[in-house]
């Protein structure tokens, strides 16, 4: 390594580059003005009224109280009383009033009339709109099963209402934003510990976090909690090939190599047996297969961890015995993100498995269960069946243990393609962008074009409406009834969150429920949706008393329950009924019952990995073209090394492209020691193709274009970070 790059820094290190965070944490603190409401420099005129609603700006869904005056939200201000986001409203919360009143708003139902991805369309009723979505979904369905038809939402309180239309309808292929995202993490622990874990970070004493960007892709209560477990002491360690806002606050900064974490993991695990410092007796009644584990990781000393991580031995063996004297109010994050590599479940299972060997499950300030909330499914129905149906998804079979409710995007993907095991013609997404989010844009055009007809709906023409056939306007958040949803939060809570209007909705849009439920009628299925958003919520909160009128009163019920000890004289819902640290199903279906470290490829100057991001004010691609937002993130830039960029003739702020193995993007260089020699970096969705994205079109490059689209064999979980790009400087 070059002598300029610093593997670790501490806290101390940052103090120049923090200004830029506080720069965008400052819109927290207050409630911000859109374009639309004239909110008085002094505060608000007397005679306003107060509404709660839940933030739909990232998938925290936060309670709110939205100020209104005259018919028109002025300001959002936190909800004391919401403790999942310890009565806090981040900037992305409080520039949601954009959402309303942005000049980019789609207005009424518009047809394509051009070429897909020409941008022409034509205004029409949503009398016609509905009729040519039903014809389409009934022509398709005929000629080639409701299986021909695929359903897609993204993280949103009516998405349910479009999986309940897709099973009603007779389709098995849906699918989420998750299989982009977390759901390797989320194989992971359940395969380990029998459910996802929830970290307690508010009573945690040392926390190890790898990759996972707490203090800029903000979760509820997580990051706050962590934060103020910090200020009374805790201990936070940070393995990320850059330095994040994160890193910059964490007692120690180590920018391990990419794709070794589980080598790191398994020394800790190493340490922690050999000297005998694991939770002898919880790994004794709680877990099984510590004799099969101690032998696996005999030859993983953190010496041979070192050689693969760019980690110095001695701390790997230092930090694996301050988790052992912090623990069990200790832990390695769970993370959310695991859009990483084709081994994301294992190297995840790695992250489980540490844990388990600390003791923290079930304890204070470690990993604790999810607590009862109460709330029921709703109004029941029974799906019809489909003799000629084929018999299972056509992602099916793709990985081993994917998860059939949220498939996966880039194994569908694939089928459409290929038109294998049977054609799919028809797509209807929500609320999700997948042109943006998911790797290979390029083979997403392709799907779509192969495609009879698409249907978008969302509140601004994304990429993925662009690409569309028909394109319904949603409505925002602060226009909208949804049903109630069940948030966890450790400490912090169980509770219930509902959202009614605070405003009229503008223009002609509509929520999904009601489109779900006139297609319902006109393809004869109307049965299905025979009840509305207040009915629905009766159902919901049948067996809450009380919780309605705390709704209300408060915007948020909760449900107290028991937070520690909830596994006392239970079983682990796992083949042998305890921890996992050997998975026994894993080895009967032919897969690695422990986890097997592969080290990388090597990488070089002229062959970097690029690695994806986030940050506290833009939202994977759905918050970029917020006028408030757009201030502090206006494009992006790829990140590159000094070391590297000297070498290339390349200078902070030089245009470069950037090249990968399916398409190629341009855009400015920001020449920093913030990331590895051998690392790139650029935020997600920008390099927009729709021009109705008015603030960020022709801004920066698009990341989709160029990230490999590899995938986890067990989850089907994207692998974005098996991508390695060249980079080179644009001739002048």
């Amino acid at each position: 390594m070059a002598d300029s790059y610093r593997p670790a820094l501490s806290r101390r290190g940052f103090l120049k580059l923090a200004g830029a965070a506080g720069a965008a944490a400052a819109l927290g603190g207050g409630g911000l003005s859109a374009s639309k409401p004239a909110q008085a420099a002094g505060g608000l005129r007397p005679g306003f009224e107060s509404k709660f609603t839940v933030c739909d700006m990232c998938f925290n869904k936060c309670s709110a109280i939205a100020r209104v005056q005259g018919g028109v939200v002025q300001k959002l201000d936190p909800n004391p009383k919401f403790l999942k986001s310890r009565g806090m409203l981040c900037a992305r919360g409080n520039a949601g009033v954009e959402q309303v009143y942005s000049r980019d708003r789609l207005k009424y139902p518009l047809l394509r009339v051009g070429e897909r991805g020409e941008g022409k369309f034509k205004r029409i009723s949503w009398d016609e709109a509905l009729d040519i979505a039903a014809e389409k979904m009934k022509s398709i369905g005929e000629r080639y099963t409701r299986c021909g038809f695929m359903f897609m939402a993204g993280s949103d309180m009516q998405s349910s209402f479009v999986h309940r239309f897709a099973e009603a309808y007779g389709s098995y292929n849906t699918l989420s934003h998750e299989s982009m995202c977390l759901i390797a993490g989320t194989r992971a622990f359940l395969d380990t510990f029998g459910e996802v874990p929830i970290p307690d970070m508010l009573y945690t004493k040392y926390v190890v976090m790898v990759g996972a960007n707490r203090f800029e892709s903000l979760v509820t209560p997580d990051s706050i909690d962590l934060m103020t477990a910090m200020n009374n002491g805790a201990k936070l360690v940070v393995l990320d090939p850059r330095y994040t806002k994160t890193a910059a606050k964490a007692d120690e900064w180590f920018a391990i190599r990419p794709r070794t974490d589980m080598a790191f993991m398994l020394a800790l695990a190493h340490v922690l047996i050999k000297e005998k410092l694991y939770d002898r007796k919880f790994v004794g009644e709680k877990t099984y297969g510590i004799e099969q584990l101690a032998k696996h990781v005999e030859p993983c000393t953190p010496q041979w961890a070192s050689e693969q991580c760019d980690i110095p031995a001695e701390d790997i063996a230092r930090i694996a015995r301050e988790l052992a004297k912090a623990a069990p109010a200790a832990m390695v994050y769970p993370g959310r993100r695991s859009s990483n590599y084709t081994d994301s479940t294992q190297i995840r299972r790695s992250y489980a498995i540490v844990n388990a060997l600390l003791g923290n499950w079930d304890r204070p300030g470690g990993l604790t269960a999810a607590r009862k909330v109460g709330l029921s499914g709703g109004v029941p129905f029974e799906p019809p069946f489909y003799e000629n149906n084929p018999e299972d998804r056509i992602d099916a079979g793709r990985a081993k243990l994917m998860f059939p409710e949220e498939g996966s995007f880039k194994l569908a993907r694939d089928a459409v393609i290929a038109g294998k095991p049977y054609p799919v013609k028809g797509w209807f997404t929500y609320h999700t962008n997948p042109m943006q989010t998911a790797a290979n844009r390029q083979k997403t055009i392709k799907m779509i074009n192969d495609m009879e007809f698409m249907i978008s709906m969302d509140i601004q023409m994304s990429d993925t409406a662009w690409m569309a056939d028909l394109v319904l306007p949603s409505q925002t958040y602060l226009e909208r009834q949804d049903p109630c949803t069940a948030q966890q939060g450790s400490s912090a809570c169980a509770c219930v969150v509902m959202r009614d209007p605070v405003v009229a909705p503008l223009y002609e849009s509509k929520p999904v429920f009601w489109v779900m439920q006139q297609i319902a009628r006109r393809i004869g299925l109307g049965e299905h949706f025979d009840f509305t958003i207040e009915q629905f919520r009766e159902k919901q909160l049948s067996g809450l008393q009380g919780a309605m009128d705390a709704l209300k009163r408060d915007g948020v019920y909760y449900n107290p329950s028991k937070l520690y000890g909830v596994y006392e004289g239970k079983i682990y819902k796992t083949k042998s009924h305890k921890i996992e640290l050997f998975n026994s199903r894993y080895a009967e279906m032919g897969l690695d019952p422990m986890p097997v470290y592969t080290p990388p490829k090597a990488g070089g100057y002229d062959r970097f990995r690029l690695v994806v991001g986030r940050n506290a004010v833009i939202t994977q691609s759905s918050s970029q073209n917020n006028s408030l937002l757009v201030k502090f993130q206006p494009t992006n830039h790829l990140w590159i090394h000094p070391d590297p960029a000297k070498e290339m003739g390349i200078k902070d702020g030089d245009w470069v492209w950037v090249k990968g193995p399916h398409g190629k993007q341009r855009l400015q260089a920001k020449v920093t020691h913030q990331t590895r020699p051998d690392t790139v970096y650029m935020a997600t969705g920008f390099g927009v193709l729709s021009t109705g994205l008015k603030n960020i079109y022709g801004e920066g490059a698009c990341i989709a274009e160029v990230l490999n689209d590899d995938f986890d064999g067990i989850s089907g979980n994207m692998a974005m970070h098996e991508t390695w790009v060249s980079v080179g400087r644009e001739a002048a």
